[in-house]
């Protein structure tokens, strides 16, 4: 979500992790209960859900981070995506940058998708 800008159930679906739909279900149901993302309907489109990151799944980004530069230096040779990616680098000159823009892109994202609704998701505490 925060990086590749995936929302709907269906961007999950076709991405390049293959994770089967009853797990994929099963994993955002979770993460919702426990407050990672919400839920929300398109305003232009009621039957189409997204989703997004909430305050306490952004706070995960540092972790994230760190875990994919572990992954970038442990297990490069075992994902052809790691080896393509050329802006680890650029992630270690200043993580603390880098999570902070992505975080920032991010809610401006949400909030650009979403005009109709910026005052419910600034009333939300679990929203950015």
């Amino acid at each position: 979500m925060l990086f590749q800008g995936k929302e709907t159930f269906k961007d999950f679906t076709e991405s390049n992790e293959s994770i089967a739909t009853n797990i994929l279900s099963n994993k955002l149901k979770f993460m919702e209960e426990i407050g990672l993302v919400k839920k929300s309907k398109k305003p232009d489109n009621k039957k189409s859900i997204y989703y997004h990151l909430t305050q306490k799944g952004l706070d995960l980004a540092p972790t994230v981070i760190e875990l994919a530069l572990w992954s970038n230096s442990h297990l490069n040779e075992l994902n052809d995506v790691m080896q393509q990616n050329n802006n680890i680098e650029f992630i270690k000159t200043d993580k603390s940058k880098f999570i902070n823009d992505c975080i920032a892109h991010y809610k401006q994202a949400i909030l650009k998708k979403d005009l109709i609704n910026v005052k419910r998701f600034r009333a939300d505490p679990n929203f950015p």
